[in-house]
């Protein structure tokens, strides 16, 4: 398998390059130049083995120059049972008769970001053996939330690497900044950035194609790589829950093999989404793909106009892992729909940088149209659908679920698309907790987030996870804050360059 630039036609790296760069030197994001196929009588055979069976028959697909004891280490040591609170891994919980909330935060920072971030340090140690010998690797993150923290968790005392994470100050929930901040390990560095989500995903990209920076790292045995979804490594254990997904589906007698799913994905930079886009052209039959967005609704209006425009009011929102208007991943699908037109996938950036928007050829927003359906919520109908899902089902959803559930039965109401479905399910519930208490019972609401968490485990039974719990009364270790302008200078500073 040979992964290309979605800037440059001309680029050929394998997989481990891709994963050990984790963007390409033009600024361009990596991708395999073919999408590998699964048919009826593969999903027959995945059905037979468990989560981790699954991921490694899946990702030995892409990952073609790692080798089959390689790709068991890693993935063994990712999905190991200590980390995850279901066996399952991903197990779907039954909504309703047509409805399956994938849960993916069972792992040991209760967000989705975890199916990637816990087998990412591994691919990556094995891919720098293969590609950067004797080099240590600085891993730069950008978070709007849950990334930060499952990348920490991930990286925290990996040999040879040195992880460095942004948010946005003002931009992430109490219960994700302590997370972040409380961070144990030697080699992690925290700091919050003056601004959104969106500077500070600019401001990693920057760092990364800053040659003089790459020259002086170079001098120091340094190298740079990414933990965001910019880096295939991240995306591709994403193709997997959505494989497995369907594999459960059928297993469970909810769907017979060979008939259709709808998934829907709250999201804001693209990456879960397009992970499940990868999985329908492997051949998964997943029907339509449903995007949900919060307020910042840049990508409902993209995929019902075909214009991306990022000169719009931002809102901090309930969800703020959504809270972006920069989707870094939907430049790869603007570079598979284009059929591999690097040119004009590089025109589309160009114009969001220097211009702000762009709009798609017509031929291309007819691609999309028949692919995604589209929508959006706001934090009132956001708090209405996380009360009504909990008295109808007794189900406790988070807010960034809420949004995609209510995204869904818009859909559903205007289509009449009742097909079984499988929502993807991004955080626990206890990582937001004021807001899910405010949805639940408004008269029970406190400024204390363990006060909250306290009143929303008495009120529903839901289970806190040990791990959010033990954070009360912690001290954090990271307490910086620098302007946008200034991160490189942070970068430098937490090296001790």
């Amino acid at each position: 398998m040979i992964y290309t630039s979605t800037r440059d036609a001309s680029v050929r790296v394998s997989a481990s390059e891709a994963i050990a760069k984790g963007i390409s030197a033009d600024g361009g994001l990596f991708v395999p130049m073919t999408i590998p196929t699964i048919n009826l009588v593969d999903i027959e055979r995945l059905m037979r083995l468990d989560y981790i069976g699954r991921a490694k028959e899946i990702l030995k697909l892409y990952l073609t120059d790692f080798s089959d004891d390689e790709l068991a280490a890693c993935v063994e040591n990712a999905y190991r049972a200590d980390k995850f609170s279901s066996p399952e891994i991903a197990p779907l919980y039954a909504l309703s008769d047509e409805v399956q909330v994938l849960e993916l935060w069972r792992g040991p920072t209760c967000a989705f970001k975890d199916m990637a971030l816990q087998l990412l340090p591994h691919l990556l140690t094995a891919a720098a053996a293969k590609t950067r010998k004797g080099v240590k690797i600085v891993i730069l993150v950008a978070t709007s939330g849950d990334t930060g923290k499952a990348a920490l968790e991930g990286f925290c005392d990996v040999p040879n690497t040195q992880i460095l994470v942004f948010y946005p100050e003002n931009g992430v929930s109490p219960m994700q900044k302590l997370q972040m901040t409380t961070q144990a390990g030697a080699n992690v560095g925290v700091c919050a950035i003056e601004g959104n989500f969106d500077d500070a995903q600019t401001g990693v990209k920057a760092i990364f194609t800053d040659r003089a920076l790459e020259e002086k790292f170079a001098a120091h045995n340094l190298a740079f790589s990414s933990a965001n979804s910019i880096n295939w490594g991240r995306l591709v254990p994403q193709i997997v829950y959505y494989v497995s997904a369907y594999c459960d589906m059928v297993k469970s007698e909810r769907v017979k093999l060979g008939a259709p799913v709808n998934v829907v994905v709250p999201t804001g930079n693209f990456g879960n989404i397009l992970a499940a886009y990868y999985a329908k052209q492997m051949g998964v039959p997943i029907g339509k793909l449903i995007c949900a967005s919060n307020a910042n609704d840049v990508l409902t209006e993209f995929l019902t106009t075909g214009v991306y425009n990022r000169k719009r009011p931002f809102y901090c929102t309930e969800s703020p892992s959504m809270d972006i208007l920069v989707s870094s991943n939907l430049e790869r699908l603007l570079f598979l729909l284009s059929g591999q037109d690097a040119d004009q996938t590089r025109a589309y950036m160009q114009a969001l940088t220097e211009e702000g928007s762009y709009k798609v050829s017509d031929k291309l927003f007819s691609k999309l149209s028949d692919l995604f359906a589209a929508g959006s919520c706001d934090d009132a109908d956001t708090e209405r659908t996380i009360r009504r899902i909990f008295e109808e089902y007794h189900y406790l959803c988070d807010t960034h679920t809420a949004v995609a559930l209510n995204v869904y039965a818009a859909y559903r109401t205007k289509t009449g698309d009742a097909a079984p479905t499988v929502v993807a399910s991004t955080a626990n519930p206890y990582k937001f907790s004021k807001s899910v208490l405010h949805a639940i019972s408004p008269d029970r609401v406190t400024d204390d987030e363990f006060d909250a968490v306290e009143a929303l485990h008495e009120l529903t039974g839901a289970p806190v996870p040990p791990q959010l719990g033990a954070l009360r009364g912690k001290t954090p270790r990271f307490t910086k804050v620098v302007s946008k302008e200034d991160m490189t200078a942070a970068v430098l500073e937490m090296l001790g360059l």
